[in-house]
């Protein structure tokens, strides 16, 4: 289950690193992966850490984990305490500390956004390469307006149109972000099941196999189809999706969507599996050109 998402090795001067990418997310993480190390280079327990601080050992917990916001004076405060007092190291880490308060972009989401969703949008943020792997629904960054609509309306039947169609912006939003001249390189497996399935009616499906033909012409973007003739493979166990990061103290995250919760893992031992799987996954795959040619001919099918 993912930890405190804070690699034990540490930086060359020891030093906090500075972060060239990402969101508030991303920085929570990254400060809150720092403090516990201070806390336990020093032998200090998470309970001696929230009486420092006025508070449990379960907010300290909360902090080092990136969950929840930090204060100033809690910060300073656990600085004193693990023996941070030159100016200049203090004032790297207050400054860390307000850019992780920022609000994201998707702040304006938030009513639809459960906590276990908004974690992974603000690690997407930040992510370098994002490996996917998706066999019921063609992957939510490369959805058309109306293919996303179609899946969403799958899950929220019953919401008002005002708030799919919020949704929806969102969702586009996300994918804008992504494929946009700064965003992070987008390797995506689809299994034949999901370009089969006909949501949203013929139409929007050939549309959606239009756009998926436009993205593979992006540089950054690699696509590839799990055809029905390549039979069982290494990803029978279902979708994942991969995030890895530039910064060395964020490591590899794999996440896993359920119905009302999702499952990160970020511990290498947990991770390894499902790297091992994806590398497996993208040669049984049909390579880029033949991926591209399955696309062309579904689109005269459709």
């Amino acid at each position: 289950m993912i930890s405190a998402l804070g690699q034990d090795d540490e930086a060359p001067d020891g030093h906090i690193l500075a972060y060239s990418r990402g969101g508030p997310t991303a920085l929570r993480i990254l400060l809150g992966a720092h403090l516990r190390r201070l806390r336990t280079e020093k032998g200090i327990t998470r309970e001696a850490a929230g009486d420092a601080i006025r508070a449990s050992h379960a907010k300290i917990s909360r902090l080092e984990l990136g969950r929840v916001g930090f204060k100033t004076r809690d910060i300073a405060d656990l600085l004193t305490l693990y023996g941070v007092v030159t100016p200049e190291e203090r004032e790297t880490f207050l400054k860390l500390a307000q850019q992780a308060n920022a609000p994201g972009w998707w702040q304006k989401y938030s009513d639809l956004l459960p906590n276990w969703f908004e974690l992974y949008v603000g690690l997407e943020e930040a992510a370098s390469v994002i490996r996917t792997y998706e066999i019921q629904f063609v992957p939510g960054l490369t959805q058309t307006e109306d293919y996303a609509r179609a899946v969403i309306m799958l899950g929220h039947s019953e919401a008002p149109a005002g708030e799919i169609d919020r949704r929806v912006a969102l969702r586009m939003a996300r994918q804008q972000r992504i494929i946009g001249p700064d965003g992070p390189r987008l390797w995506a497996l689809v299994d034949e099941a999901a370009l089969r399935r006909p949501l949203g009616g013929r139409n929007v499906m050939r549309a959606q196999v239009e756009r998926l033909l436009e993205l593979t012409e992006l540089p950054a973007i690699t696509l590839q189809v799990v055809p029905f003739g390549q039979g069982g493979h290494a990803a029978a166990g279902g979708p994942f999706t991969i995030l890895r990061f530039t910064e060395r103290d964020l490591p590899d995250v794999v996440y896993m969507e359920q119905l009302t919760s999702a499952l990160y893992l970020d511990k290498r031992e947990e991770t390894d599996p499902y790297m091992k799987v994806m590398d497996r996954l993208c040669v049984e795959a049909a390579n880029v050109a033949e991926s591209r040619r399955f696309l062309e001919a579904l689109r005269k099918e459709l």
